[in-house]
């Protein structure tokens, strides 16, 4: 079984509640934890390991406050990160015209760095009154799906 890990970069909660929400969907089938993203060494990436990485958007479309320390590892450190995988639901309102920006933000880092993002770039638009759980759980339903 390949191992799960969900990094989360959050700044009031939001994307927290969403990485425990795929922790309670995935944990009878997978081998998975969530991580925020302040407390996770880049030099710790596995390849095999899979990462979904949850982020939201803080202010004129930056990182929030617990994804810029990873930020900032990623642009110092420059891991060579050929052979991780992960897919990434970003959050945010598109009334603002950053919207999504924090999670885009980490998938051009990830991307230059050498990883590969799978599946479909999922997304939570604060804007339309849905749940960010309801959005999330079903693009992971999308992200797991068999071959």
């Amino acid at each position: 079984m390949t191992k799960t890990v969900i990094l989360y970069g959050t700044e009031s909660g939001n994307a927290e509640m969403v990485a425990d929400d795929f922790v309670d969907a995935l944990s009878s089938d997978h081998d998975v934890e969530s991580i925020d993203m302040s407390d996770f060494d880049v030099a710790d990436f596995d390849t095999d390991t899979f990462y979904l990485v949850v982020c939201s958007t803080h202010g004129d479309g930056e990182l929030p406050s617990s994804a810029r320390p990873f930020g900032a590892a990623l642009d110092a450190e420059q891991p060579d990160l050929s052979g991780i995988r992960y897919s990434i639901f970003g959050m945010g309102d598109s009334s603002y015209e950053t919207y999504s920006h924090g999670s885009e933000i980490i998938d051009e880092k990830l991307r230059a760095l050498g990883a590969t993002r799978e599946g479909v770039y999922g997304r939570h638009d604060a804007s339309d009154g849905s749940l960010p759980t309801d959005d999330a759980l079903a693009w992971l339903e999308g992200v797991f799906e068999p071959a």
